[in-house]
């Protein structure tokens, strides 16, 4: 799962994205609205937890810009701004909760934890492609009915591809999902990923497309040009 944290406060910000990392979610932190904007339009994330008073562009903005283009993103408003008509101006733009400062850190990821098992319950159907099946509820992976035990970032890598089984990803794209901005990742990182899922189930399963990326292809498709 990666997260965006959005808020200004450098002390609050580092605290947030400690946590978060320690509960094993990949989290990138933006200081202003237009970082947090340009983010979210351009990349794929799973939460977004969101100052309001932000530089730039207040958090209502951005979640009232995010609603207008169709996005679905779960987003959790971090405020001090403890009006009725502030917490229903956070709600009625699209936020689907909002959380007091001060807060309770157990409080905060428990919120994350309730509006991430929202989503995955509107996602929950097992993703298959070709031999392979992936069930998004219980992180089992199976290939030819046979469980495969995969690392959490194995597991991440090719639940992305089976989402959308069609598309070719960047490599920057395939990394920035796996380890988000600001980790240190080794040039090779996303190499050995993709050869231990080529191992572990066909060697054709993930095809380089050079140049470009990488997409999934289907066994009986399969060719050895890659």
């Amino acid at each position: 799962m990666r997260l965006l944290v959005v808020e200004d406060d450098p002390m609050l910000g580092e605290s947030l994205v400690t946590t978060l990392r320690n509960m094993s979610y990949v989290v990138d932190w933006v200081k202003d609205g237009q970082h947090a904007l340009n983010a979210l339009i351009k990349e794929d994330f799973d939460l977004a937890i969101m100052d309001i008073g932000l530089p730039i562009i207040d958090g209502i903005q951005i979640i009232k810009e995010l609603r207008a283009r169709g996005s679905e993103l779960p987003i959790l408003i971090l405020t001090a701004r403890d009006s009725l008509h502030d917490r229903v101006t956070g709600l009625d733009a699209g936020a689907d909760d909002y959380l007091l400062k001060p807060f309770e850190l157990d409080e905060l990821t428990a919120r994350v934890r309730a509006l991430l098992r929202r989503r995955k319950v509107r996602s929950e159907s097992a993703l298959v492609f070709d031999l392979v099946r992936l069930e998004p509820n219980s992180h089992q992976v199976f290939y030819k009915g046979e469980e495969v035990s995969l690392s959490r970032r194995e597991y991440t890598l090719l639940e992305i591809f089976m989402t959308r089984p069609k598309q070719v990803f960047t490599r920057q794209q395939l990394e920035q999902a796996i380890y988000g901005w600001s980790e240190d990742v080794g040039s090779n990182a996303l190499e050995v990923h993709v050869h231990h899922l080529r191992k572990k189930f066909y060697p054709e399963l993930i095809r380089t497309i050079r140049g470009i990326g990488y997409t999934l292809i289907e066994s009986s498709k399969a060719s050895n040009d890659d």
